[in-house]
């Protein structure tokens, strides 16, 4: 091989080598930037986490506030349905009581 041929592909070699590192080099920028944008949405998504996390905690504690609240509604319903349930007996007898009395009266009467 003659210097010129020599010289010629040294030339093209260094060419190949300095288009493969600037291959590298954008390669590189453009996962950088893609990493940036992950980076980006993770710590978004811990920052809606962390928001969800304390409206729970918050709906959680309503909600344990709520609970004897709840308890004593339903105990007023039991005892207002018990209370029903007397009122209705007494009404009853209080009719059957009024019936008999005017069915004794008229049998007096008609007498």
């Amino acid at each position: 091989m003659d210097n010129a041929n020599i010289h010629q592909q040294l030339g093209t070699l260094i060419a190949e080598v300095k288009n493969l590192r600037d291959d590298f080099r954008r390669s590189e920028d453009k996962s950088d930037r893609s990493r940036s944008k992950t980076h980006e949405r993770i710590d978004d998504l811990v920052d809606r986490i962390g928001k969800i996390e304390t409206a729970i905690a918050a709906q959680k504690t309503e909600i344990d506030e709520m609970k004897p609240v709840t308890a004593q509604v339903k105990k007023w319903q039991l005892m207002g349905m018990g209370a029903l349930g007397v009122v209705g007996i007494g009404g009853a007898a209080i009719g059957v009581t009024f019936a008999d009395t005017a069915h004794r009266v008229l049998a007096l009467l008609a007498r």
